[in-house]
């Protein structure tokens, strides 16, 4: 009996064994429960700061510039002495420069004695054709009586109209030439200036043109520290406000349609401890073509916020600091959500695994808004259900799962 009874147990362990190895086993998963909160919808691109207002102070004209004093992040006040700009010296003349230029001295004043002269006769031709014009008139409008009186035949009035217009006309071209004539007499004595400026010594200091700050600010960039020689136009120093910030963002065209005047824009990874806020003031009308990291032709388009934080926290950006931004394109207080990874399509819907009694069942739902990170349900969940995240093919509908929450 002993025997027997050690094969029965023997037995009754094996078969056990057997039973426990074809039962299905329960497949370990991540989970998250379904929670009612607030959610936020954003866009993000890296952005950097920029002065709202800045000012280019360049040399208004070609010469030697003295040393600037200005250092970047000196206050400069509205109309401020920033430097002075030489006009170039005379160069030296040799005997035949100078006498060249004597010459041309003598030739501008006799051509203006020649000028002046001429315009003293156009004026009396001037004169004489409006003493013509006088005389014509004063012969149509004593014609004019006579021809209605009958004393004179039409024809002779014809003719007096003639004369009459001709003499206008003379009036006409010899006032013209006295305008000519006059400018030539400006431009001859202008010749003059030019060769007596051509005499001027060599050695002796040009001219000193001030050159002020066209606003207050401070000093963000100096172009040109050093004195020497400048052409007009060349860049001498960058004023700007640096309390008055901007901040640039480049959106993909697809996100920027989406955005608007107003639009809420939080800054993150500047360097503070707390996010900044700012608003969108303008989105440019224009786009333009980027080529991304990957080699990626991109549509891009500006868009400039405005910080609504206050001052004191962001005291501390300059011109041209980094910031990620991230555009508020919707958010809600209480929204039921799950994690995104928790849906996935089946044909034209969303649908998610929803643990019940240790069981995965697979559920239907209706997303609303949608983060990287979270998406809205609208319909199909309730709060505190599970759901499993990140499901595969070794999940199905009624598979026994054991589930561990996502830390």
């Amino acid at each position: 009996m002993k025997r027997w009874i050690w094969v029965l147990v023997l037995g009754t362990v094996v078969a056990a064994g057997i039973a426990m190895s074809l039962r299905p086993q329960p497949v370990p998963v991540e989970s998250a429960k379904v929670r009612v909160g607030p959610l936020r919808v954003t866009v993000e691109e890296e952005g950097k700061t920029r002065l709202r207002s800045r000012y280019v102070i360049s040399a208004p004209v070609g010469g030697v510039v003295r040393r600037l004093r200005w250092k970047a992040g000196d206050a400069v006040g509205a109309g401020a002495l920033v430097t002075q700009v030489e006009a170039p010296r005379a160069m030296a003349l040799d005997v035949r420069t100078n006498e060249t230029a004597r010459a041309r001295v003598k030739a501008a004043e006799a051509g203006v004695g020649a000028s002046e002269s001429r315009v003293r006769t156009l004026e009396e031709q001037v004169r004489a054709a409006r003493v013509d014009f006088d005389y014509w008139r004063a012969e149509r409008e004593r014609d004019e009586r006579l021809v209605r009186g009958g004393d004179l035949p039409a024809s002779r009035l014809d003719r007096t109209t003639a004369e009459l217009r001709r003499a206008e006309a003379a009036v006409a071209s010899a006032e013209k030439q006295v305008v000519a004539a006059r400018a030539e007499t400006v431009a001859a004595r202008a010749e003059i200036g030019v060769a007596q400026a051509a005499l001027r010594p060599a050695g002796g200091g040009g001219e000193m043109i001030a050159v002020h700050a066209p606003a207050a600010g401070r000093v963000i960039k100096v172009l040109r520290e050093s004195e020497g020689f400048v052409n007009a136009g060349e860049p001498l120093l960058e004023v700007g406000n640096a309390n008055a910030l901007e901040i640039v963002v480049e959106l993909l065209s697809a996100d920027a349609v989406k955005a608007g005047p107003g639009m809420r824009v939080l800054l993150t990874r500047w360097g503070g401890e707390k996010a900044l806020e700012a608003r969108v003031r303008v989105i440019e009308p224009g786009g333009f073509t980027k080529i991304s990291a990957l080699g990626v032709e991109e549509q891009r388009v500006r868009v400039v916020a405005d910080l609504t934080s206050p001052e004191p926290e962001w005291k501390s950006l300059g011109d041209g600091y980094r910031v990620e931004a991230a555009f508020v394109m919707w958010e809600g207080d209480r929204v039921t959500q799950v994690p995104a990874n928790a849906l996935f399509r089946v044909g034209d819907t969303w649908s998610v695994y929803v643990i019940e009694n240790g069981m995965a069942q697979l559920r239907t739902v209706k997303q609303g808004h949608r983060s990287a990170l979270a998406a809205e349900i609208l319909e199909g969940l309730r709060e505190g259900e599970e759901v499993i995240l990140h499901p595969d093919e070794t999940i199905a509908a009624g598979k026994p799962v054991t589930a561990g929450k996502l830390h």
